[in-house]
């Protein structure tokens, strides 16, 4: 009796049990389909999306600097403060200018009185040449009728002397009077009848005058777009030269310029939209779209560009510079700022599988410029 009792344990332990053995059917199954199923995504998915983390934030970036020269007055900005376009920066010694505007003021109508002098002097001018010419015929009469007496001798040489004389004055006379018209037309520009505003020396007067108006102005700094002031240490009493740089300013327009490998750039198009997460907000994703392409790669634009025809040669991928457009800068109080790390995505709308091949349709035509 005890020796069959282990023989049938031993029996009842060798058969195979039904839900082990199905345990293990289903994971020759389902482990072989995970693992192609994963594969599959990867490779449809892979060729869609162009992604790089060579990116960052960008703006305009504005160096702000005084037209005229002269001591600042007044700072009515600090540093990192938002400002509008027109609001005003700082304020220079408008004093000097504003001398300089009446300085110019008086010229205008100083010009203006010697005009009207000139104008004056011309018709004077006239009226004394009209004159001399009346003189100028009548000596020339006087003169013939002596002239005819001597030849009868009814009068003495001493008289038609006398008369050619008179008739030699009288020319002189004529001359000098054409002379002070001729002076008198020319200070008016050769037209007596023409308006101060069309003369030379009027316009040159109004120019000066406007000249130093516009540096009246130039004394108030405006800032000339949205943005937010830089780093500056600009203080009431600094002098400033002309052009000489006072503070930055950044503005509030933000784009993304991301370096792509000229590899993965096949399937890129300007319009495309495109996924950016700033490494400032991780988790939070921007959507943006591609606005450019650049024409060549960073290197070209380089100040010593690569000379791949001299020397030994080591191919190195280049990287092409794409600038895409924010759609929302700004949201839920993230605030983006220039020169910010970014991931960049760009959904190409490419699949590497046979049915996306057949329903990408034809290649869109590159945005390249050509030659005629």
């Amino acid at each position: 009796m005890t020796d069959k009792q282990p023989q049938l344990q031993d029996t009842v332990a060798d058969q195979p049990q039904p839900k082990r053995r199905w345990t293990r059917t289903l994971m020759w199954i389902a482990g072989p389909a995970l693992v192609l199923g994963i594969g599959g995504w990867l490779y449809v998915t892979s060729g869609r999306y162009a992604s790089t983390d060579n990116a960052y934030v960008q703006a305009d970036h504005v160096t702000i600097a005084p037209q005229i020269g002269g001591r600042v007055v007044e700072v009515d900005v600090r540093e990192n403060q938002a400002v509008k376009k027109g609001d005003v920066l700082f304020r220079i010694d408008a004093e000097p200018l504003e001398i300089a505007v009446a300085r110019m003021q008086a010229q205008v109508e100083s010009v203006k009185s010697l005009l009207d002098a000139a104008r004056s002097g011309y018709r004077s001018a006239q009226a004394d040449q009209r004159s001399a010419a009346a003189d100028l015929v009548y000596k020339q009469q006087q003169f013939e009728r002596m002239k005819e007496l001597r030849g009868r001798g009814l009068v003495a040489q001493q008289a038609l002397d006398t008369a050619a004389n008179d008739l030699a004055a009288a020319r002189a006379k004529q001359d000098s009077n054409n002379a002070a018209v001729s002076k008198a037309q020319n200070m008016l520009g050769g037209l007596p009848e023409t308006p101060d505003e069309q003369l030379a020396g009027y316009k040159l007067a109004l120019a000066q005058l406007a000249q130093a108006k516009l540096d009246l102005g130039h004394a108030v700094v405006r800032a000339p777009m949205d943005g937010t002031i830089g780093k500056t240490t600009l203080q009431p009493g600094d002098f400033l030269g002309t052009g000489q740089a006072a503070m930055p300013l950044v503005a509030d327009t933000l784009w993304v310029d991301a370096n792509f490998k000229e590899t993965d750039l096949t399937h890129v198009r300007v319009g495309q939209p495109a996924t950016i997460e700033v490494d400032t907000f991780p988790g939070k994703k921007w959507q943006a779209r591609v606005a450019s392409i650049s024409p060549a790669s960073g290197a070209e634009f380089s100040v010593l560009p690569a000379q791949n025809a001299t020397g030994n040669w080591v191919k190195i991928v280049q990287r092409i510079p794409v600038r895409l457009v924010i759609e929302e800068p700004n949201h839920d109080g993230m605030i983006l700022r220039s020169g910010m790390s970014t991931n960049v995505d760009i959904d190409t709308g490419r699949q590497n599988s046979i049915l996306g091949r057949w329903q990408g349709g034809a290649e869109p035509v590159a945005r390249v410029a050509q030659n005629p």
